[in-house]
């Protein structure tokens, strides 16, 4: 079940980010960044969620990991200083 609303979920981003460029609206990279890291997040919980292994570890990893992938979003995010 988790497994099919990881995909819905992904389905729908992407259906909203083709929306929006047909409607002829602005994406912005930090609107794509943070779904990308949202559905990367839900991906993860439902990878560790459906593994054999007791649940604390899961949670434990899943905490972990998605705070690796919200440090590597706001990296990307952050601009470039240049210094002339």
């Amino acid at each position: 079940m988790f497994i099919a609303l990881a995909i819905i979920l992904s389905a729908g981003f992407v259906g909203y980010l083709i929306w929006r460029a047909v409607k002829g609206k602005s994406i912005k990279v930090h609107l794509v960044m943070y779904g990308l890291c949202a559905l990367a997040g839900i991906i993860t919980i439902v990878f560790f969620m459906n593994m054999d292994i007791p649940r604390l570890a899961k949670v434990l990893t899943a905490i972990a990991l998605g705070a690796v992938l919200i440090y590597v979003a706001a990296r990307q995010q952050r601009p470039t200083l240049h210094v002339k």
